[in-house]
């Protein structure tokens, strides 16, 4: 558990400041978590749309559609 601890909180450092980081700073950021996964321009793609969308709107709103069907 430990370790999974130590690798979240390695994750959050590395990103912290995500959107000051160019495209292929990011991909190096990811690749370096996801070294056996393929598709890292389209989680890429797909992690800046989140963060753009989450910009727009609160949590609350996203936890609310979750827990409230």
């Amino acid at each position: 558990m430990k370790d999974y601890i130590n690798l979240f909180h390695s994750m959050v450092s590395e990103i912290h400041f995500w959107d000051d980081l160019s495209k292929s700073d990011k991909l190096k950021k990811i690749s370096t978590f996801l070294s056996d996964f393929q598709n890292n321009e389209e989680l890429l793609e797909y992690f800046d749309l989140f963060n753009s969308n989450l910009s727009k709107k609160t949590l609350n709103s996203y936890l609310k559609s979750v827990s409230n069907p």
